[in-house]
Parts: C-alpha cells; sequence; structure tokens
C-alpha cells in the first residue's frame, strides 16, 4: 500500500493552501451541471504573437514560428479546403507509415501511443478497417468537436491517407449521438465525394453517449454491430467484425493529414524530442479566456495558463488530462505539459484538457462529483469497475462530507486493489484521479478528518446526464 499522503502535514495545519475555504461561511453554489451533450468547446484564438512569445519561452523547438497548424484554415468546405492545402496527397501513401514513424506523432486521444507503431502492427494483416474516433467522451474537452466542425476535410485527409496506406477499403467516422456532428459529416463526405476526393468510402456511426464507448474496442464493436462497450482483444488484432481496425483519434488524424503533405522534419519543428508536434488544449476553470487553444507539447503550465489570459482568482489546483487524469498543485506549473514532463508527477496530458480550480472550490467535493457520475458510466463487465468504483466514491464523500477516518482507510485500501484489476483501463483511470486528489488536496483532506469541514463552493467542473437506460450500448 502506498505511504500516507497526509504524513508530515501536521506541522502545516492553517498555513498557506486552500485554509480560507474552511474558515468563510457557507458560499454561493453555481450549479453547472447543465446538459452538456452537442456543446463543443468555444474557440479563442490568441494572436500568433503571443504564441510566438509562450514558444519562446517554453518550447524546445526554436525553428516553431508559433501560428497554429490545425486550426489556422479552417476550412469547412472541399473547396476552401483545396485552396488552404491543395490536393490529397496520394503519391506520399507508399511511404506514409515511415513519414508518421519519423515524425514522433503520437496519439492525442490520451494515451499518446506512438502513431507509427501503432498504424504499423495493422500494416499487412488482412481485410484492415479504419475508424476516427470522435466520440470525446470527457466532458472537460472540446477540441475533437471544434476540429471536425472547423476542418472536417483534414481529419478526412487523414483517414483516408491511412486506408491507402493499408490498403482498407473503409472508413467510418464515429461521433457521440445527439451532438450534430454526424449530419455536418455526412455532408462533408458527400462534399469530398461530389469533388472527386474520395478515394475510399466512408461512413458514419453514432455510438451511445457512455463514457467508455470512446475507448477504441468498444468503438469498433459498435461500428461492428455490436455493444459500446471496451473488450479484451485489440482492435488491432480484431476490431470491427473481427478485423484488423485502425482507431485513432480525430486530432490524430489530422496531424497525420499534414505530416503526408509537409514531412515529418516539418513536424519536429514544435514539441519535444520525444514528443513532437503541437497539441490541442482544451483549457477551462479559473482562466480568464477559457477556450480550445493550439500549442506545442512541452509548453509549460504556467504558459498555458498565460495564453489563456491569465487566471481570474486565486487556484489550488490544475486538473490535467481529464477524469481519468490527475490533480497537480500549482507549484508544478512549471513543468512542460509533455507525457514525460508531467510522467514524474503521476499525470499525463491524456485529451489535453487542463481545468484551472479556483481556490474557493473545494477540491475533495469536486473529486466526489466526478468519482461518481465515472462510477455510474460503469460498462458492468468486471468487480473492481461495477462495484469497486461505487465504493471509491461513496467512501470519498464520506470524508470530504463527514470527515471519516474510517472511510479514508478504507478508501487507501482499495485503490491498491483497484488499479490493474480492471476488464478495462477505466477503473485504473479512477483510481489515478482520486489518488491524485489524496496527494493534491493532502491538506485539506486533514482538515476535513480533523472535523474542519466546508461547504465545497462553486461547482466547476462539468457533469453531464447519464444517457437513457433505454439506449442501451447500442
Amino acid at each position: 500500500m502506498a505511504a500516507d499522503p497526509l504524513g508530515g502535514l501536521h506541522q502545516l495545519a492553517g498555513r498557506g493552501g486552500s485554509h480560507d475555504r474552511h474558515r468563510h461561511g457557507p458560499a454561493l453554489v453555481v450549479d453547472h451541471d447543465r446538459r452538456q451533450r452537442g456543446r463543443g468547446a468555444r474557440m479563442r484564438k490568441p494572436a500568433c504573437g503571443l504564441i510566438a512569445e509562450a514558444v519562446a519561452v517554453s518550447a524546445p523547438a526554436q525553428r516553431y514560428d508559433g501560428r497554429p497548424r490545425l486550426l489556422s484554415n479552417q476550412a469547412r468546405s472541399i473547396t476552401e479546403h483545396a485552396k488552404a492545402v491543395g490536393a490529397l496527397p496520394t503519391s506520399v501513401v507508399p511511404q506514409l507509415i515511415d513519414m508518421i514513424t519519423a515524425s514522433g506523432l503520437r496519439g492525442r486521444g490520451g494515451g499518446w501511443f506512438p502513431s507509427g507503431r501503432k498504424i504499423a502492427s495493422v500494416a499487412g494483416r488482412a481485410n484492415p478497417y479504419v475508424v476516427v474516433n470522435g466520440m470525446e467522451s470527457e466532458p472537460a474537452a472540446g477540441k475533437d468537436k471544434l476540429l471536425l466542425r472547423l476542418a472536417p476535410h483534414l481529419v478526412l485527409d487523414g483517414a483516408e491517407l491511412a486506408a491507402l496506406a493499408l490498403d482498407a477499403d473503409r472508413v467510418t467516422v464515429a461521433v457521440h449521438r445527439d451532438t450534430g456532428l454526424a449530419r455536418h459529416m455526412m455532408n462533408a463526405i458527400a462534399d469530398r465525394v461530389a469533388a472527386g476526393w474520395g478515394k475510399v468510402e466512408i461512413d458514419v456511426s453514432e455510438p451511445p453517449n457512455w463514457y467508455v464507448s470512446s475507448e477504441s474496442t468498444a468503438v469498433a464493436s459498435f461500428v461492428g454491430g455490436g455493444e459500446a462497450k471496451p473488450k479484451a482483444d485489440s482492435a488491432r488484432v480484431s476490431g470491427v467484425n473481427g478485423r484488423p481496425t485502425l482507431v485513432s483519434n480525430v486530432e490524430t488524424f489530422a496531424h497525420i493529414a499534414l505530416i503526408g503533405r509537409y514531412g515529418p522534419n516539418w513536424f519536429r519543428q514544435a514539441g519535444t524530442g520525444d514528443s513532437p508536434g503541437t497539441a490541442l488544449f482544451t483549457v477551462s476553470g479559473a482562466v480568464r479566456s477559457p477556450g480550445v487553444y493550439e500549442l506545442p507539447v512541452g509548453i509549460t503550465g504556467e504558459t498555458i495558463l498565460r495564453v489563456a489570459n491569465g487566471v481570474r482568482e486565486p487556484i489550488s489546483a490544475l486538473l490535467v488530462g481529464g477524469y481519468g487524469g490527475a490533480w497537480i498543485p500549482p507549484t508544478q506549473l512549471h513543468r512542460p505539459f509533455s507525457p514525460e514532463g508531467l510522467e514524474p508527477l503521476g499525470a499525463s496530458l491524456g485529451a489535453g484538457i487542463v481545468v484551472a480550480l479556483p481556490a474557493r472550490t473545494c477540491g475533495l467535493f469536486e473529486t466526489v462529483r466526478v468519482a461518481t457520475w465515472m462510477a455510474e458510466q460503469s460498462a458492468k463487465q468486471c468487480g473492481p469497475c461495477f462495484r469497486g468504483l461505487p465504493a471509491i466514491a461513496e467512501d470519498f464523500a464520506l470524508i470530504a462530507r463527514e470527515g471519516s477516518r474510517k472511510a479514508y482507510e478504507r478508501l487507501r485500501f482499495r485503490l491498491g486493489v483497484i488499479n490493474g484489476r480492471g476488464a478495462c483501463a477505466h477503473p485504473d483511470g479512477v483510481v489515478k484521479f482520486v489518488d491524485s486528489a489524496l496527494k493534491t488536496f493532502a491538506l485539506d483532506i486533514r482538515r476535513h478528518l480533523s472535523g474542519q469541514l466546508c461547504p465545497g463552493g462553486p461547482r466547476v467542473l462539468p457533469i453531464p446526464e447519464l444517457p437513457n437506460e433505454s439506449e442501451g450500448w447500442q
């Protein structure tokens, strides 16, 4: 079992952190539990000069001029798209996998797995299939919905190039129901066909709105006519109807489209050596200008907040990566926001989510809200998820609301038992999220356990409505 994160904090009681939150009277509660489905993040595109200044401060590749790549040409029609980036570069198809590998591109869906290795693992297999994962189940994310709306043809270009490189005859774009994106993407596909761009057959699928339905094997299962639940076998081996399937994120395919046009060396001009390129960050919470920003991988947390015009009030933590991500303290804002830069903190970039938590909001109550919602998103395929996650959420709720030390001890034990034992990665993500709260909000936990309870403060993290049970998983 991990060391008690409350150890050694006796001398810190009453100093710094968010202590004032535990002294003032009841705070105004602002209910942000409104329906989130169908609402993409509002993009605020900062001036290139500001991004360039940020790059000079934080990015190791000084040749990058700071200009957006994915969001620089918001071409919604095929005509606008062709004027912006030219025709589909089919001549590079024989070299595409090598180009992706040389670029160092890592998937932007959450796992940051090397894209070259992923696509190479499908290459050479019989009857392959390609799926564009536009599900974006993370409630605090908005980048994929935004990219599909503003630059659908860039995403479709990347998917077509990948399909041609794999000799796949079909591509499916998967988007959540009720977002309006299915009709939008079908119109884009029809636009391509009418303009003679369609080299591969493309269709659109709408899996249900469960959090775990965005997992790659769940998406592949649904596209093949099954339930949108995670499966044991990798989609690369047995995906859509048992076919080897490349499932990659919307942003990943958009990067592939640009790598195919401009090459791996161009791509590496931004980002870090281990994680090159730019990434889309959805920045929200206590920042003055929340929105989706395209920034080089490896930029510091301080600079991300500065590009969002700074914080509007004191903050106590940052949520990085999403609801399967981790809380980190403001003292770590100097770190590079890259997979390798965040790994020592037990955090990752995930889906590019950065939420600045106001100091007047209790991180314990926000953690309870998310953990409870994540438990309700279970596919109920294994005990660690079906039984373990509700127990974790209940224990954390007792800590936050009643200061229960027994619940605290149970929680620490359960985190160690559940981690690594689920049928998919969903339980591990919740364990990671909750464990990071124990560390980052250790002083707050100590105060709650000593009877210094707080009212919670304004709610910050969005909690969507659960899907209608009658929809099921198909």
